[in-house]
This record gives structure tokens, C-alpha cells and sequence, in this order.
């Protein structure tokens, strides 16, 4: 499994055609999460890869025009246990609000 950052500016239709470049090699996104960050957006998607498709991928999101940034990494074991059990990873801001009121 991979793990991909991908930041854009949020135009009409950036985030699909960082999606349908996923799509048209029939990969399967178990997990894909879409935020703002910043100045521009990101979305992190999670699959399994292989080290030909991410040279692929990686060029053609550089190719989209409201592409800023894209990172490939390795993933972290967590996120693919809870993207793998389908349950939703709450926001950073979420998590940690809810650990204060737990603690209150």
C-alpha cells in the first residue's frame, strides 16, 4: 500500500481529474480523504501500487495545471487498518476536541 499527498487549487474539477487518473488504471482507492489546507486544498489517497504506477500517476497529477504539490509515501499502518475496516477518520481539529471533553 501507498500512501499519495496531493495538493491542488480548488478549481472546477482539479480533484476529479486527480481521481479519474486513479481510475483509468482500474486502481482501487480504498481510502480517500479531501481537506482544505492552507491556501489551496489536499487529498490524501491510500492504494495498492506498484512502482511503475506511481511514476504514472505521480506525472500525470504534475501535468494537471492546479497541481501544486505531490508527495508519495509509504503507509502509515493505521490509516490502512481504519481505511480497510471502512470507518471515517475524523479531522485532526475533531480528534483532538474530542479527547479534551473526554478529559473534562
Amino acid at each position: 500500500m501507498h500512501i499519495f499527498h496531493v495538493r491542488y487549487r480548488n478549481t472546477q474539477g482539479t480533484l476529479m481529474r486527480i481521481l479519474s487518473a486513479v481510475a483509468r488504471r482500474g486502481i482501487e482507492l480504498p481510502y480517500v480523504q479531501a481537506e482544505p489546507a492552507d491556501n489551496a486544498h489536499k487529498v490524501t489517497l491510500l492504494m495498492e501500487v506498484n512502482a511503475k504506477q506511481v511514476g504514472q500517476l505521480c506525472r500525470d497529477w504534475r501535468a494537471i495545471v492546479d497541481v501544486t504539490e505531490v508527495r508519495p509515501g509509504a503507509p502509515i499502518k493505521e490509516l490502512w487498518e481504519q481505511a480497510h475496516l471502512g470507518v471515517a477518520i475524523p479531522p485532526e481539529s475533531v480528534a483532538a476536541e474530542s479527547a479534551r471533553s473526554a478529559t473534562a
